[in-house]
């Protein structure tokens, strides 16, 4: 819980059950607690970032006392900031525009399904997180790659692109991309399908493949005719199905060696 100074007077990790009714418990009595400074319950902070700012020396120091503790979780938002707190000055940054006072855009994703969901939110027409606004410049290392290549193979219908983001190096043949992001050095060959898909990097998928709802890994080769997402049962013995219905496809279960990338 955050005071009015920015201070943490309270600390609790988000990953049990138990924590968040705690946490809920914490944000009633909050916001008791700042009704007469008229600050409502969108004012408090839901959870951590887990992004923590500390001294080397600080830091060590922590991370000793806690090893010396038999009772502790190894946990370092749930036994290392709840017991700094006890003992020291801990503040809260406000992760918000500084200019607007909008809360700044931030997903947690931490699981396979929350991970996808933050993909899809990249094709929507106006997601929150603007890719394409100068205003606010991503700045990362960009492989330095060919613009994206959109082939039409003789004998097959024209390939269309729906809704999708298509990254530097990809070479995609009559194929039909609907809500898709395909990152760097992707092959979609003619005849396949894809909807609702994250491909990572150096994929390449085979002719006529149909695939839904899929979160394929880095360097995975799909073969021709591979049906991906529209089938549970049959998903569930070849590869990982999310409790959302996000299927996650690796290397290894498709009995291809894993690559060493870098």
């Amino acid at each position: 819980m955050a005071l009015l100074d920015g201070s943490i007077g309270l600390f609790t990790s988000s990953n049990t059950f138990n924590k968040i009714l705690h946490m809920h418990i914490v944000r009633e009595i909050a916001r008791l607690l700042l009704y007469q400074f008229s600050i409502t319950a969108k004012d408090l902070p839901a959870e951590s970032m887990g992004i923590y700012v500390l001294t080397t020396e600080f830091l060590f120091d922590e991370l000793i006392r806690d090893a010396r503790d038999p009772e502790s979780d190894r946990d370092f938002g749930h036994s290392i900031i709840p017991d700094a707190i006890a003992r020291s000055r801990v503040f809260a940054y406000p992760f918000r525009d500084p200019e607007t006072a909008e809360q700044g855009f931030w997903r947690d994703v931490g699981t396979v399904d929350a991970y996808w969901a933050a993909n899809m939110e990249l094709v929507e027409t106006n997601p929150e997180l603007d890719l394409y606004d100068s205003k606010w410049p991503i700045l990362t290392y960009q492989q330095q790659l060919p613009s994206a290549k959109f082939l039409a193979d003789a004998g097959h219908p024209q390939g269309t692109v729906i809704d999708s983001i298509v990254s530097g190096g990809c070479v995609v043949r009559s194929a039909r991309l609907c809500r898709s992001l395909l990152f760097s050095n992707v092959k979609v060959e003619s005849g396949s399908d894809l909807e609702a898909c994250m491909i990572l990097p150096e994929v390449t998928i085979g002719r006529d493949c149909r695939i839904r709802k899929a979160v394929i890994d880095a360097g995975c080769l799909i073969p021709d005719g591979t049906v991906i997402g529209e089938n549970a049962e049959d998903d569930a013995r070849r590869f990982h199905v999310t409790h959302g219905g996000v299927v996650l496809v690796t290397r290894e279960m498709l009995g291809q060696r894993i690559l060493q990338f870098g």
